[in-house]
């Protein structure tokens, strides 16, 4: 089945995040290296004139089509990016213009396929394209869009998600992720992975991967939990049980799990779990060591808890992560790997054991 002219508009406005707008094409113009199909895509710039649009780098772009001729054509991908604002207290809000939300309806109506980029989400939300959706945005704003648009389920965690033929990503440089899970869904796993390796790219990140890891959580509101986090991450080879997190802390195992809820948002089993997790992430990235020494140093105690682990948190294997994102190791990486924890067991009694991963 031929694809050639596949028509991609990207919804230009004021204040428009430049990265949202430049990084698709870039990945759609670098499929031509990889295919005898040079006009596989044709992406065109769409606003409400062809006068100039600044964005929120202050860089202006110039459209190739108004609104209004986008609409008379038949379009297989509408891209929609967003932006954002900065109150006085460095809180972020996504910025919705409804004159842009009527054009991204109707253009919505002439698309095989409507795509959100980071806060573009709040676009498409407001034009009534999530509603019994499930869809994730930047994380900064992913509870305004939930409290915005209850009919929508939010998920700020996976860096894109695809639901039927609406597509949400996440974060600015998601956008790169999102157009390349675009072009395998055309093109094929294969072609996708090819032109990842063109952007020197950590492959393809499968949809799933979380937007950010435990080291990136925002740091907790008291000493006393910091420190916990900190005792955590001395001791993931260790089985790590409720109740010696609980002596560490000098309370009880159920004022334990109270401050973990009040101040991380999560339980202990879930937040240690997310740890090992982040921790296996790394070594199956920057080194050799095998799956059951990775087990090990991480405190799983059996690799079939790894594997759960990973299904559950990133929606892959740690092996097809590791496929996807190994890098090179350095040697003290590989050192740091075989020397780990060898041995470390986590059994029934352990936080992550009995909470499951989840609570």
């Amino acid at each position: 089945m031929s694809t050639v002219g596949r028509l991609i508009v990207i919804v230009l406005f004021e204040g428009v995040d430049l990265l949202d707008v430049t990084g698709p094409p870039e990945v759609f113009a670098l499929l031509r290296r990889e295919t005898d199909d040079a006009a596989a895509y044709e992406v065109l710039l769409a606003a409400e004139t062809m006068a100039p649009v600044t964005t929120a780098a202050g860089v202006r772009v110039l459209p190739d089509v108004t609104f209004e001729e986008a609409a008379a054509r038949s379009i297989d991908t509408l891209l929609v990016p967003g932006s954002v604002e900065v109150d006085d207290d460095r809180r972020v809000h996504a910025l919705v213009d409804p004159a842009v939300v009527a054009r991204v309806r109707t253009l919505a109506e002439r698309s095989r396929r409507v795509a959100s980029v980071c806060v573009g989400a709040h676009i498409l939300a407001a034009a009534g394209l999530l509603d019994g959706r499930r869809a994730t945005t930047h994380w900064s704003t992913a509870q305004q869009l939930a409290a915005d648009h209850p009919a929508v389920e939010v998920d700020a965690d996976p860096i894109f998600i695809r639901d039927g033929d609406v597509w949400t990503g996440a974060g600015i440089s998601s956008c790169l992720d999102l157009s390349l899970a675009l072009v395998a869904d055309d093109f094929g796993e294969a072609l996708a992975l090819r032109v990842a390796r063109q952007l020197v790219m950590y492959l393809k990140r499968p949809s799933g991967q979380s937007q950010f890891g435990v080291p990136l959580e925002p740091a907790s509101t008291t000493r006393r939990v910091e420190d916990l986090r900190h005792y955590v991450m001395r001791r993931l080879d260790s089985p790590l049980t409720l109740a010696e997190l609980a002596a560490s802390a000098h309370v009880s195992e159920r004022q334990l799990t109270r401050i973990f809820k009040a101040e991380l948002g999560t339980t202990p089993g879930a937040y240690v779990e997310s740890a090992r997790v982040e921790r296996a992430r790394h070594l199956l990235e920057s080194t050799d060591a095998t799956l059951e020494r990775i087990t090990s140093s991480c405190g799983f105690g059996t690799t079939d808890t790894l594997i759960r682990a990973f299904r559950r948190r990133l929606d892959t294997t740690p092996m097809e992560y590791r496929r996807r994102f190994r890098v090179f190791p350095s040697p003290a990486a590989a050192g740091d790997a075989g020397g780990a924890g060898d041995g470390c067991q986590e059994g029934p009694g352990t936080v992550a054991g009995r909470a499951g991963g989840g609570g």
